[in-house]
């Protein structure tokens, strides 16, 4: 038998000062070539499993235990000089960011030849070897290039060649797909899974999209507060689970075919430190019993490669999660709330947008899809203020809107809200979540003091964050939970039109099944607009009535979800459309 790429056994990571677990139990093995999915919602230490893996922890973090073994040797008693030569070629990391992750001021080629290292022979004809590994332009031409000239998905791919560039054993990838659109998410994950078949490089996958890892990797560990809960053969997992919380996410999933809205797991994972003494997701499971709260399960085997923490692992009976047609609003019949005509916008001196039109009514959701580089984002900051290269003519309430947000009222300005896709840029590092919200409260609204602390914990607790994140900085949040407390800032102040820029980008399906239902909440209850950039199709079904395919800067498809995603007109929709991720299995 060959020898394992990766041994993982009984890895411990806590908190440094309080000594809590943040993930414990963790054990597992992989073979050459082989893929592992890590899934789990945002909180559930996914991501503190993989930087273990290489060695490394996130700040105010320690490991506390256990071993990670590559190619003999343990990487957790390894000193940090030892380290420093490991990492890059026995294994490698490939972050969510690709923007954060290259530098700014140095190109391409410099940037691979130092992942080469100064032995390479030939270093022009294996970089662009390299660029053929990943799809990329076979020319010295884009070697010369920065990141800056990349698209999001040729940065990721860069990111990815510089990963495999000497062979590792084992690669960790973080959500590598996170902020791509679909068409370029499918040419990323056929990249990765033909480099690890080809060279024998056994990966390690974390993320939230159940899609993606059904259609790439070949096991999947479903972790919940800090330990594997189920781990198995994908079809098994995925398709027949035997934990309550793996179907939970499956129910949360939202589908491409078929028009349903979803319904979130109720509650919140425990955090570390306050997890309880039995089984964590008992107080969210509805098939608990009084055992469940007594001690912590161990993994039970149900099958062939195939364990789960519960102790009715073979009970068949499903948690009460409802799921639903998606709201319908009809508008008012009144005066259109946004109305864009003829917009056009440019970045210096390259046009982006051409003849923008359409009109937004009141309590509707307006999906923007299409590929990385159709104008999405940009037509949205238009709309908000951000972008002042334009032309044509926008009015909000009959409003004319300024180009611009300075020339703007501000009870404009606190009408028409704007969540950015990355939230970790979107929020001051130096200031507390609290102190960040505040501070929208305190502009728009002069709301201080215990009512602005008791609005805050309520704006938090509605998008599935304790009152006590409040007082926590960025740095100290997951990615997911970072979200919501950007859409937290945006909803307090209670806004007309809510412009979402892949805001559900870096959630789990039970989180943005949560965020889902708040958002069709706020259209029952306050008639909000929104205004939905995306990628994830399966999404549209579940949030939106209307939906808007660009390509190259024009819409060209507009019309009601059902009859765009179900009879597409455009060629354009009907190729996004083949490119979407699908679920296929659905716990019944």
């Amino acid at each position: 038998m060959k020898a394992p790429a990766l041994e993982v056994l009984d890895l411990r990571v806590v908190v440094a000062k309080s000594r809590a677990d943040v993930v414990d139990d963790i054990t597992f093995s992989l073979e050459p070539g082989e893929i592992l999915g890590l899934v789990g919602e945002s909180g559930s230490g996914k991501t503190t499993v993989g930087l273990a893996i290489l060695g490394h922890c996130r700040r105010g973090l320690a490991i506390a235990g256990g071993s990670v073994t590559i190619a003999k040797e343990n990487l957790l008693a390894a000193s940090e000089e030892r380290l420093r030569k490991i990492r890059g070629r026995l294994v490698c990391y490939v972050p969510q960011d690709p923007a954060a992750a290259l530098n700014p001021a140095l190109r391409v080629r410099t940037q691979l030849v130092e992942c080469l290292g100064s032995g390479a022979a030939s270093p022009d004809e294996r970089l662009l070897d390299l660029l053929a590994e990943v799809k990329l332009p076979v020319e010295p031409g884009f070697l010369d290039a920065y990141p800056h000239q990349l698209s999001g998905g040729q940065q990721q791919r860069i990111a990815v060649a510089m990963a495999f560039a000497n062979r590792p054993r084992v690669i960790v990838m973080d959500e590598p797909t996170t902020g791509l659109d679909v068409t370029t998410q499918a040419h990323v994950l056929d990249t990765v899974r033909q480099l690890c078949a080809r060279h024998g490089v056994a990966a390690v996958y974390v993320s939230h999209d159940l899609a993606v890892v059904a259609s790439l990797a070949s096991r999947v560990a479903v972790m919940y507060a800090g330990r594997i809960v189920e781990m198995g053969l994908t079809p098994r997992v995925l398709g027949q689970p035997d934990h309550p919380y793996t179907r939970a996410l499956i129910r949360a999933v939202p589908e491409l075919e078929g028009a349903t809205t979803l319904k979130g797991i109720p509650g919140q994972a425990p955090e570390p430190g306050r997890r309880p003494r039995g089984c964590s997701f008992a107080p969210r499971c509805a098939l608990a019993l009084a055992a469940c709260l007594d001690a912590a399960p161990r993994p039970v085997r149900v099958g062939a490669d195939h364990s789960v923490r519960c102790i009715r692992a073979e009970a068949r009976e499903l948690p009460h999660i409802s799921i639903a047609r998606p709201a319908e609003f009809a508008s008012d019949g009144g005066e259109p709330l946004l109305e864009v005509t003829g917009l056009a916008a440019s970045h210096g001196p390259k046009q982006i947008l051409h003849d923008i039109s359409f009109t937004q009514a009141r309590r509707r959701c307006l999906a923007l899809v299409g590929e990385s580089g159709s104008g999405k984002t940009t037509l949205a900051r238009c709309i908000a203020g951000m972008h002042r290269q334009l032309s044509g003519n926008m009015r909000f309430r009959g409003i004319p809107l300024a180009v611009g947000s300075r020339l703007r009222s501000a009870e404009l300005r606190r009408r028409i809200q704007y969540i950015f896709q990355n939230p970790y840029a979107s929020l001051n590092p130096r200031r507390s979540i609290g102190q960040s919200i505040a501070i929208a409260l305190a502009e728009f609204e002069q709301v201080r003091g215990a009512e602005a602390e008791s609005r805050i914990a309520a704006a938090l607790e509605s998008v599935a964050l304790p009152a006590a994140a409040a007082g926590r900085f960025p740095h100290q949040l997951s990615g997911g939970q970072r979200q919501r407390a950007a859409i937290a800032r945006a909803l307090i102040l209670e806004p007309e039109l809510l412009i979402c820029d892949e805001v559900t980008s870096a959630l789990d399906v039970s989180v943005q099944a949560v965020i889902v239902e708040l958002l069709a909440e706020l259209q029952r209850q306050r008639g909000l607009a929104m205004l939905f950039v995306t990628h994830n199709l399966p999404l549209v079904r579940s949030i939106a009535q209307e939906v808007a395919v660009m390509q190259n800067g024009r819409i060209v498809e507009l019309g009601e979800v059902d009859r765009v995603l179900d009879r597409p007109a455009a060629a354009e929709t009907r190729r996004l459309l083949e490119d979407a991720p699908r679920f296929a299995a659905r716990v019944a």
